[in-house]
């Protein structure tokens, strides 16, 4: 396994709609393998693969008191409310902003053995998976910012905070 570089907003790999993975094969796997890790070294609470620069359909999703979760071409079914939340990323560092997200989502997608699986998520996993999905479409949460002034950047202080509450 290996932590493998991130992208950030500027890398135009990050703009691209992500390839559907036609099958899962070693490369997939390896692949998984190293996201898992390189999410956790971040650390982060989530990654899609166009973050590691591969344009794929896949994401990895873990958050705190969570089971890992692992999805093969993914995607939004079911989504209720909206509601405000904050929200970063590990490829736009040191900045947070505030927009909105559905508060449940129903997911769909494969596991890494073909079978489809269907999540129902509520708040803060619902959001994991809204923008981790973005990635996988080309989007990132500062796209979805109202105006510019919700997007702030961290002090100091805010970035320990947040990479000990991850």
């Amino acid at each position: 396994m290996s932590i493998l570089p991130i992208r950030t907003y500027d890398d135009p790999i990050l703009r691209r709609k992500a390839s559907r993975v036609k099958r899962v094969d070693a490369s997939v796997e390896k692949l998984v393998a190293d996201m898992i890790e390189t999410m956790h070294a971040a650390p982060g609470v989530g990654l899609a693969a166009p973050q590691v620069g591969v344009p794929l359909r896949l994401i990895v999703v873990e958050p705190p008191d969570e089971p890992l979760i692992v999805l093969v071409n993914p995607e939004i079914v079911r989504a209720s409310k909206e509601y405000e939340v904050e929200e970063g990323c590990l490829s736009v560092p040191g900045y947070v902003g505030t927009l909105r997200r559905f508060q449940q989502v129903v997911v769909k997608g494969r596991d890494l053995a073909g079978k489809e699986v269907r999540i129902k998520a509520d708040d803060f996993l619902a959001e994991v998976f809204q923008h981790e999905i973005d990635h996988v479409n080309g989007i990132l949460y500062i796209d979805r910012l109202d105006s510019p002034d919700k997007l702030r950047k961290l002090r100091p202080s805010e970035v320990q905070q947040e990479e000990l509450a991850e």
